[in-house]
């Protein structure tokens, strides 16, 4: 039984899917669909961790965790385990919607997740909060959208951004530590933008997609033939490890990003 929540907002529609990690599996605008489609793609939420942990161990004081090391991905874990959970739908209108799920096994401590979500005509906005339980945490957030590299078999998407800096990627997948100019891509890599990301997608004739956040940090992937991805996220690949961002009882992890389109 489908338990979708769907939001319109003049011609822009928003499916969301609660029982599937709250993964959003369509943003259409009339007749286009701007998300690949299928069961790890859409847009997923990354929680308690974004992009990889280096082979699947973190530290939190003298506490070495393990977490679960998915195969393509091995030997690392990677984005987090609120992907594969049901949430709850603590309220949903025409517009706006709520959601909510609580950390537990795998991931070593209690705590809860909160995504809002708010459609308008032009602009979709995402809000995650990670609120810790008892015993506070290290966590980091995001999001991993995968969108369309043509629409409707037009024009391949131009992605405009300047970052600071990218992350230098080691041999492992993993940030070496050091910050290099901005590489050509293709890119599997992360960038620092530390006036907050502002990444736009452009496909020619037709659309213009800007995605901002407050966050720092952004992930762009675009190797793949048929789709690119733009992922704030609250801290770099590994930042379990390197950026810990600690949650407690009273100071929760929020992040958000807005999705602003207009057509050409």
């Amino acid at each position: 039984m489908s338990n979708l929540t769907r939001l319109t907002a003049g011609d822009a529609e928003l499916t969301i899917d609660p029982d599937h990690g709250c993964r959003i599996e369509s943003l259409r605008l009339g007749d286009t669909e701007l998300l690949v489609s299928g069961e790890h793609f859409g847009s997923f939420v990354m929680v308690p961790w974004a992009g990889r942990t280096e082979n699947g161990r973190f530290r939190d004081g003298a506490a070495v965790h393990q977490l679960p090391v998915h195969g393509h991905a091995a030997p690392h874990a990677i984005h987090g385990t609120v992907r594969d959970q049901h949430w709850k739908t603590a309220r949903a209108t025409a517009t706006t919607a709520a959601f909510t799920t609580e950390l537990g096994d795998p991931w070593p401590y209690a705590g809860k997740v909160t995504q809002t979500v708010e459609l308008t005509e032009d602009s979709l906005t995402l809000q995650l909060g990670v609120e810790a339980a008892d015993d506070s945490f290290p966590a980091q957030a995001g999001w991993h959208p995968w969108f369309r590299r043509s629409l409707d078999g037009g024009p391949d998407v131009e992605i405009g951004f300047q970052p600071a800096w990218q992350e230098e990627r080691g041999t492992n997948h993993l940030p070496t530590g050091r910050r290099i100019d901005p590489l050509p891509g293709p890119w599997d890599d992360c960038f620092g933008m530390p006036d907050g990301v502002d990444v736009t997608l452009t496909w020619p004739e037709r659309l213009e997609l800007r995605i901002t956040s407050r966050a720092e940090w952004v992930v762009v992937y675009d190797e793949p033939a048929d789709s690119v991805c733009v992922e704030p996220q609250s801290g770099p690949p590994n930042g379990l490890n390197t950026h810990p961002r600690l949650v407690t009882p009273i100071d929760p992890l929020e992040i958000a990003t807005t999705w602003r389109w207009r057509r050409l």
